[in-house]
């Protein structure tokens, strides 16, 4: 998938039908099955927001272009006017366009957004944790990895999964337990055995074949050990 960042509000992606496919996807499903074609939607901005930072925050103005071999997406972060009546989008050049909320719109936003204000406390809460998602050719790798990690990552969740011949792992570090420095130095130390990936969370979990769920490091060393 290519991306592009636009502004600090606007981000516009290219995926083709390929890699739609490859990602689990028919084509026909991405227009005729709503739940399917929000997945991939959802699939593509978790690699958007991975690569380029861009979180998604309250409405947003999405633009689909089909294409011959793709599809090209423009997304558009968004605010409701305080009357509710319109959305106002800024522009490339830093203007503010405002544009009638028809009720088409309006469900539209309630569709993707309704739980926002719900969940909305109970996030503030909560501090999200830094995850990564790294692949590895050979399981030789992740063998080493775990060796290279002993007893050095036990504030971080480690799974493991396998997808067409290739072993995905995913990792969640813990924000109270380590700190951004040491989480950084951690990442750079697990892309030297591993490779940077843009399979998503969701896509390993509907697709790929879960190995170890939990406590991967310590238990790919127990069933492997270091010969002496």
């Amino acid at each position: 998938m290519e991306i592009e960042r636009i502004n600090e509000n606007t981000v516009k992606f290219y995926i083709s039908y390929i890699d739609i496919e490859d990602r689990g996807f028919e084509r026909e499903e991405i227009w005729y099955n709503r739940e399917r074609s929000e997945q991939l939607f959802w699939q593509m901005m978790d690699e958007v927001n991975y690569k380029e930072d861009f979180n998604v925050e309250g409405p947003l103005w999405i633009q689909v272009q089909a294409m011959d071999k793709g599809l090209e997406i423009i997304v558009t972060k968004a605010q409701v006017s305080k009357n509710g009546e319109k959305l106002e989008l800024q522009t490339e050049d830093g203007n503010t366009v405002d544009f009638p909320v028809d009720k088409k719109i309006e469900n539209m936003l309630d569709d993707k957004f309704g739980k926002a204000e719900e969940e909305e406390e109970d996030d503030e809460l909560e501090t999200e944790n830094l995850w990564i998602i790294v692949s590895f050719d050979e399981f030789e790798d992740v063998i080493q990895l775990s060796h290279y990690f002993d007893n050095y990552t036990e504030n971080a969740e480690e799974t493991l999964y396998h997808y067409k011949d290739k072993y995905y792992l995913y990792m969640e570090f813990s924000q109270n337990s380590l700190d951004d420095h040491l989480q950084e130095n951690i990442i750079s130390q697990v892309l030297e055995f591993a490779e940077d990936t843009d399979a998503t969370i969701h896509f390993l979990e509907e697709y790929g074949k879960k190995i170890f769920e939990v406590n991967t490091f310590e238990q790919v060393r127990s069933y492997f050990p270091v010969q002496v």
